[in-house]
């Protein structure tokens, strides 16, 4: 999650900031799926064997959140170094992404657990977005071109390594986690280290983001064109991969007990890590949302725009509002803090607890609702205070 001035005529991207605020608004439902849902802490909600067709698509639309978010660091990443090249800006992208590194795996942490002694430690698309953004400021000799080309490469060729493993050698099982699967670590007894967004398959994608930029300099028209016209390739191209049906996702999808649940595992693709399949169906509707927030100024992208102006400070606000609703929840519903459980995988939430799928969606408006004046106050002083060095790291 990074926020990077993205200039056009001495005013931001409107699609951008838009298409931010879009899932960012989207993501909330997740977390506030993910910590009060009464099935959650049993429950996989995208298996199609013991899911409902509701529970699966409330979690299913908030893939779109981690894919865009990270490809539009790699496009804000572009603006803001080609709007000044510069050693200074080169220094900023490498500062910038070590920050954002050290506050997923402190702040964000402990938005997640609320445990001092961070028992848990998990790396989340924060940490993602700033070792891309390190990359990034470490490729910045080379053609634009030649960066797309390689983030390219990775998306379509990191699946051919799902199936490595190094069981044998800790530490090298432990490396090749970080940077291409998913796995739990308890290095020692009350410790465990989750690599949820391993970081070679993400930083293909902020690469190709980077490269993308380019788009963003065309005019107007031309470019809600192109988005238009990549999209529909995108989106082609997935169902052609995915209706091979051999490569491109560890999980193939297959006939089932009807026609929904059937094109529910069509499109039901790997996020963690986030297969080539996953990647071409969420950025395919990034650019359906791109196309239609261009050159619009109406009431909708003017909310939106709010909340994707300011997208850390949102995502860690909303992180811990959610937590301390959750423990509201458990209260309510007549536990003490006795009852509290935290430490290892655990975030206070004891078993047992939890609201309907209805009461999640009315918890998540109300949440965003919330949110929207603290997000337009902020977006205004930081806006007023440009300059201010410590405010472009927030």
């Amino acid at each position: 999650m990074t926020e990077l001035q993205t200039k056009e005529n001495n005013s931001r991207i409107s699609s951008i900031d838009a298409a931010r605020g879009l899932v960012m608004i989207v993501m909330a439902l997740d977390h506030v799926r993910d910590f009060m849902h009464v099935a959650s802490l049993t429950q996989d909600p995208t298996n199609l064997q013991t899911t409902t067709a509701a529970l699966f698509l409330t979690r299913w639309v908030t893939h779109l959140c981690a894919p865009t978010f990270v490809f539009l660091s790699g496009v804000s990443a572009y603006l803001f170094y080609n709007s000044s090249p510069g050693s200074s800006r080169k220094k900023f992208l490498f500062s910038r992404g070590l920050w954002l590194m050290f506050i997923d795996l402190t702040v964000i942490n402990f938005a997640l657990w609320f445990d001092v002694q961070l028992h848990t430690v998990i790396m989340e698309v924060v940490f993602a977005i700033g070792f891309g953004l390190m990359v990034i400021s470490l490729l910045l000799k080379l053609p634009v071109r030649a960066i797309g080309l390689a983030g390219i490469l990775i998306i379509f060729g990191h699946n051919l390594l799902q199936g490595v493993s190094f069981k044998n050698n800790p530490v090298l099982d432990f490396i090749f986690a970080v940077f291409f699967r998913q796995s739990l670590f308890t290095p020692k007894p009350g410790f465990a280290f989750i690599t949820a967004y391993p970081l070679l398959p993400w930083l293909g994608v902020i690469l190709t983001g980077f490269s993308f930029g380019q788009i963003f300099k065309l005019p107007e028209l031309v470019r809600k064109k192109r988005f238009l016209q990549i999209a529909a390739s995108v989106f082609c191209l997935f169902i052609l991969i995915r209706g091979l049906n051999f490569y491109g996702d560890p999980l193939p999808w297959s006939v089932q007990k009807n026609a929904l649940f059937t094109f529910l595992s069509f499109i039901n693709v790997t996020k963690y890590p986030p297969s080539l399949l996953f990647i071409l169906l969420m950025l395919s509707v990034l650019f359906i949302v791109l196309w239609l927030a261009e050159g619009k100024n109406n009431p909708l992208v003017k909310v939106l725009r709010v909340y994707g102006k300011v997208p850390l400070f949102y995502f860690v606000l909303h992180l811990y509002l959610i937590h301390l609703l959750t423990l509201l929840m458990v209260f309510v519903e007549g536990h003490t803090f006795t009852n509290l459980k935290f430490g290892l995988l655990r975030n206070g939430r004891p078993e047992g607890t939890g609201v309907d799928l209805g009461t999640v969606y009315l918890i998540w408006i109300a949440v965003v609702l919330f949110l929207f004046p603290i997000c337009k106050w902020y977006g205004k002083y930081k806006q007023k205070h440009r300059g201010n060095r410590i405010l472009q790291y927030l």
